[in-house]
């Protein structure tokens, strides 16, 4: 793998809870690398747009997790196995459209290789996810916290637990928004996250009832509740509280406590998510608002053609739940 490659990889896999919208017993979605994976409860389709022009797909049935582990219908838990499904299921959407987008097109001329194409080993990917991994807690976790303390050594009033969490709180949405505009200025994440305006789009334009068109699809806005930006900024708001409650001083303890409380804050987040969705005009349903501003970053207004390989994408996710005797449920 080139190191190129290795990049355009990693900057992917680290939008992927950004890009993802994990819900069950809904139609989601995720943008990937020119291209979007649509799900349905039973089944998903992901469809790329190739170099050459050709749009590709890949449908797959799919087993709920909460199908498979009934453990993951309770409420907290259930956040935590439809996010492992959901990024599980995205890396293999990403791995498909990194194959599709990034294929070099035939050399004019040249005669087109008969060969059955080989599929990328999982090792392949392995790299880049420890990497976004790692590069998540070091950023998210150690940065904040050690900048926090440094600050207090300045001024001691961030000694306290209070100011200390809020500047901490502050640093770490810094960095996620910082880091979000610089690669939205990159092009290769400046088109996912147009795919991603064109995966919100044709999902809005599904849930409405209307017949699913790249006209009607593009009448609708980008910003949508269940997605995966909103997902993340909760999950950053609602750690402030909650990193105040932990008694330890000592830096590796603070450290530790963060990384251990992940599941718990994903699992909680989930929730208010799910209970926003379904009553938008809540108060409650306040708390994602921040998610759903820090959107105008992460969705760009698509294009018809992108919005085509979106509808594509749902439509082979469609009708591939039909043909197993599937029935959606629409909020």
């Amino acid at each position: 793998m080139s190191p190129r490659t290795f990049f355009r990889l990693f900057t992917h896999l680290q939008m992927l809870p950004i890009l993802e919208a994990g819900e069950e017993t809904l139609v989601g979605g995720q943008a990937v690398m020119e291209g979007v994976m649509m799900r349905a409860p039973h089944s998903y389709c992901v469809a790329v747009r190739k170099p050459t022009g050709e749009l590709v797909t890949s449908e797959m049935p799919l087993v709920k997790i909460s199908e498979k582990y009934p453990i993951f219908k309770k409420p907290l838990i259930r956040g935590l196995g439809t996010l492992y499904q959901a990024l599980t299921l995205g890396a293999k959407a990403l791995t498909f459209s990194a194959e599709a987008a990034l294929e070099e097109p035939p050399k004019p001329g040249s005669t087109p290789s008969t060969e059955p194409k080989k599929e990328t080993p999982g090792w392949v990917m392995a790299g880049p996810v420890i990497f976004s991994f790692l590069f998540f807690l070091f950023m998210y976790k150690f940065v904040p916290l050690y900048l926090v303390k440094r600050l207090a050594l300045i001024y001691p009033i961030f000694e306290g637990r209070i100011m200390g969490v809020l500047a901490d709180g502050i640093i770490r949405l810094t960095i996620l928004l910082t880091l979000l505009y610089a690669l939205s200025k990159m092009k290769d994440m400046r088109r996912m996250f147009e795919f991603h305006g064109a995966e919100h789009k044709v999902v809005f334009n599904f849930e409405s009832g209307q017949p699913v068109t790249v006209a009607n699809a593009q009448q609708f806005t980008t910003f949508h509740p269940r997605c995966g930006t909103s997902f993340l900024v909760v999950i950053f708001l609602l750690a402030m509280p909650m990193y105040a409650m932990i008694p330890f001083d000592g830096f590796a303890a603070k450290l530790l406590s963060r990384i251990v409380l992940i599941p718990f804050l994903i699992g909680i987040s989930y929730e208010l998510i799910f209970f926003a969705a379904k009553r938008r005009g809540s108060l409650l349903a306040l708390i994602t608002r921040p998610g759903l501003w820090t959107q105008r970053i992460t969705t760009k207004p698509p294009s018809d053609d992108q919005a085509e390989v979106a509808i594509r994408a749902l439509d082979g996710a469609m009708a591939l739940e039909k043909s197993q005797g599937g029935q959606l449920v629409i909020a």
